[in-house]
């Protein structure tokens, strides 16, 4: 017997309605529930179910412990109508430019203190590559983006800085003093793009670059790329892409 052929708008409509089935079905429950049940009680293909549960852990609507999946705290951010919910719907078509057009993983951030949290994240395709889990925070000075939002900031609040943050060191390439900072927040300034070179995590090398709108600094767009991937001819790629991407809401 032939088979019937599935149009991509189907298909996409079937994949959107499997998504919402699983979200309804895993909420419904008080209890953390097997990829296997939801399953059987979906009739979803396990093949299928795999790739969608992947995708809702990490956009974090739900949560894997184990061999166990459970509501995540990316639901909340349904019902929750902040400004920072808007910045999120307004900031990941820039995300997800600059991660289909370098394929590296591409991300977000928004300031916390002295820190940068992961609003927006998209990973890489490559097998090899560094993935940013939403809501991640890493110190200002070890993440290209902190770098960024540093040398966005007014020399009085950078002084305050200085003088409030600890600065631990991650690897041996972290730069934790202020005079090799400030040189940096100086360099910044002047090309507008921050960089990191294993200061976090080794074998990976950051971009960033301070995202406004309107005129006003609301964080930075940063890429992650894997020191094996990266040459002077791709440096210059990512940071041309980086400042044209940032360049269509100023």
């Amino acid at each position: 017997m032939a088979g019937t052929a599935e149009t991509g708008s189907s298909a996409s409509v079937k994949s959107a309605t499997r998504t919402l089935d699983i979200i309804e079905y895993v909420v419904s429950h008080n209890r953390p529930l097997f990829a296997q049940e939801i399953a059987a009680a979906l009739a979803i293909p396990v093949s299928s179910l795999s790739y969608l549960l992947a995708t809702l852990v990490e956009r974090d609507y739900l949560v894997r412990e184990g061999r166990h999946y459970r509501p995540g705290a990316g639901l909340a951010r349904l019902q929750n109508r902040s400004p920072e919910l808007a910045l999120t719907h307004l900031v990941a078509p820039l995300v997800r430019t600059l991660r289909s057009e370098l394929n590296e993983t591409s991300s977000f951030f928004v300031a916390r203190g002295w820190e940068v949290e992961a609003l927006v994240t998209e990973t890489s395709e490559h097998a090899l590559r560094y993935a940013v889990q939403m809501g991640a925070r890493a110190p200002f000075h070890a993440f290209a983006a902190g770098k960024a939002l540093l040398a966005a900031l007014t020399d009085e609040d950078l002084a305050r800085y200085f003088a409030e943050a600890e600065r631990e060191r991650f690897t041996a390439t972290t730069v934790v003093d202020e005079p090799t900072l400030r040189a940096e927040v100086t360099e910044i300034r002047t090309s507008g793009i921050a960089r990191t070179n294993e200061e976090h995590t080794p074998g990976i090398r950051g971009f960033g670059r301070a995202l406004r709108i309107d005129g006003i600094v609301v964080g930075a767009l940063s890429i992650a790329i894997p020191v094996a991937r990266l040459d002077e001819e791709r440096e210059h790629i990512v940071a041309d892409t980086l400042v044209r991407v940032t360049s269509a809401t100023t």
